[in-house]
């Protein structure tokens, strides 16, 4: 009995890891096709390979709209995650350490656009600055990607502090030190690496970002809107070049930021 009760767990064990290979060969393998071809000696996405060449990355970074598009989606990523830093630490800061009518409505209502869909975001946003009369522009990406993510730092910034010990805030009072100073000594140091996980994060989501771009940018093309709209014209190797640059880049920086992350959390 023990012996058949123990085949059928290993065997519930191996479709399990069967069912968990297929799911990674269906997201990793067109990542692995597309980082293939644009090594590709040959124009056309076809098969067999003609041979090795490093002219798609060349002619990737001599494209100057390209160059401007990686230019503007590197502003937006960034001053999005500044004003996101900004924005979610403060209110992080203000769940942990005051009490006030609604807190835990606000807490829960702050979560609200990271589980919106992107569409609804930009609908939203996009409605909004009609009102008020804003132009669309690079700014009201910005508006809109820090509106977007602004709960990936609430939410680790706070989880953080509620693990900080308030004592050594204290501890730094009573030696003499002002507010601003047990910030900036004290409880920064603590929750700084929380912080910069959360703030590599939210860069590489904004930089990627595609539906609330779309609704909220005028004239001028971020990265992955300069792709979207070449796509409609085909799948070109020197797409695949910098889709691959982008791909090692965003890998590198969520593992960064999930380390981090996972240091905060052991802290």
């Amino acid at each position: 009995m023990a012996s058949t009760v123990h085949a059928q767990e290993k065997i519930g064990d191996n479709l399990i890891g069967l069912a968990a290979a297929g799911a990674m060969l269906f997201l990793y393998v067109p990542v692995v096709v597309l980082i293939a071809f644009s090594f590709n000696d040959n124009r056309s996405l076809t098969l067999p390979f003609k041979g090795f060449t490093l002219d798609w990355y060349v002619k990737a970074f001599n494209n100057q709209d390209m160059m401007e598009a990686i230019g503007n989606s590197f502003y937006v990523a960034t001053t999005a995650t500044v004003v996101t830093l900004i924005i979610g630490t403060a209110a992080a800061f203000t769940l942990d350490r005051i009490s006030f009518p609604g807190k835990t409505l606000f807490r829960r209502l702050i979560l609200l656009p990271i589980a919106l869909p992107g569409i609804i975001t930009g609908i939203s946003m996009l409605n909004l600055f009609r009102l008020i009369g804003f132009n669309l522009s690079l700014e009201t990406v910005i508006l809109g990607h820090a509106t977007a993510l602004v709960s990936i730092v609430v939410t680790q910034v706070y989880a953080r502090l509620q693990r900080f010990n308030r004592r050594l805030e204290e501890a730094s009072s009573d030696l003499g030190a002002r507010p601003w100073q047990t910030f900036f000594l004290v409880t920064l140091p603590n929750i700084r690496s929380a912080m910069i996980g959360s703030a590599l994060l939210s860069f590489t989501l904004s930089f990627d970002e595609i539906p609330v771009t779309f609704f909220l940018t005028g004239r001028d093309n971020t990265l992955p809107m300069y792709i979207y709209s070449t796509l409609r014209r085909g799948i070109t190797p020197e797409i695949n070049a910098i889709g691959t640059i982008i791909i090692l880049a965003s890998l590198v920086l969520i593992v960064l930021s999930v380390y981090l992350l996972q240091k905060s959390n052991q802290e």
